[in-house]
């Protein structure tokens, strides 16, 4: 949010920097520019779209990019190793006490699958498909934010030629040339600022956010496999150590990792 208002304001701040200061900005404002490229660059993608709710829900992941998405690698990892103690010294089925304490429900599933006896690579299987349809759902989000941004200096580009096309219509007025010229270059200045303010900041944070969700959840079906495999905790530790980062790993293995 910091990034996108900042961004806005240096905008602002370069348009108040010609002759006209402030005043400039209403230079900038032309309503059916507006209608033209975001009116079709919205609807356009809308009649992509499944359904209207399905539209209204992609429009609503915008949201999503606001938030902080709050991962603990480390700590993760430590929890695993917890359970892999646990499942280590009073077996396999003493884990289905402690998935009472485990907040995350993928992770949650995985140790009650464990639980129940079953085969692991039936457990690899669900585990990893139910991660392929939230990686499928999540470069849907993307897609929507992609697509909408490459619509938006397209329909720019469309209320440019329709200006252009009205101002060669209408040359015996040479004073009017100038600031038809103007409008018609609005449109494209705003596809740009639709596509280069909005949608590629959104899709690249949905993009990042994703991506960090997918490989936790990786981190976990390495290690509960790994438990269920029945490898020690020190062993499950150095597995899991290697989807951290270099400065990561030594802090995590300063504080401590697993116990045999």
């Amino acid at each position: 949010m910091v990034g996108l208002v900042a961004a806005f304001g240096l905008m602002i701040f370069g348009i108040a920097q010609g002759e006209e200061g402030f005043a400039g900005i209403m230079a900038f404002v032309d309503v059916p520019s507006v209608l033209i490229t975001f009116g079709g660059a919205f609807m356009a993608v809308l009649a992509m779209s499944a359904s209207i709710p399905d539209y209204i829900k992609s429009l609503k992941t915008a949201t999503l990019a606001m938030k902080k998405i709050t991962v603990n690698e480390e700590e993760t990892i430590r929890s695993i190793i917890n359970l892999s103690n646990v499942a280590r010294k009073e077996g396999l089925l003493a884990l289905e006490e402690a998935a009472n304490g485990i907040e995350d429900e993928f992770m949650k599933k995985g140790v009650l699958l464990i639980v129940d006896g079953t085969d692991p690579e039936l457990v690899r299987s669900i585990m990893e498909t139910e991660l392929a349809c939230v990686e499928a759902r999540h470069k849907k989000n993307v897609s929507f934010w992609e697509n909408l941004g490459s619509m938006g200096p397209a329909w720019g580009m469309i209320g440019t030629l329709i200006g252009l096309i009205n101002m060669l219509g209408n040359l015996e007025d040479v004073s009017a040339v100038g600031p038809n010229m103007a409008v018609a270059l609005v449109t494209t200045f705003y596809g740009s600022v639709l596509a280069n303010w909005v949608c590629a900041p959104i899709s690249t944070k949905l993009k990042s956010n994703s991506d960090t969700e997918i490989q936790m959840k990786e981190v976990m079906v390495e290690g509960l496999l790994s438990i269920q495999a029945g490898e020690n905790p020190r062993v499950i530790e150095e597995k899991l150590k290697s989807f951290l980062a270099p400065d990561k790993r030594a802090a995590f293995s300063n504080n401590g990792g697993g116990e045999e």
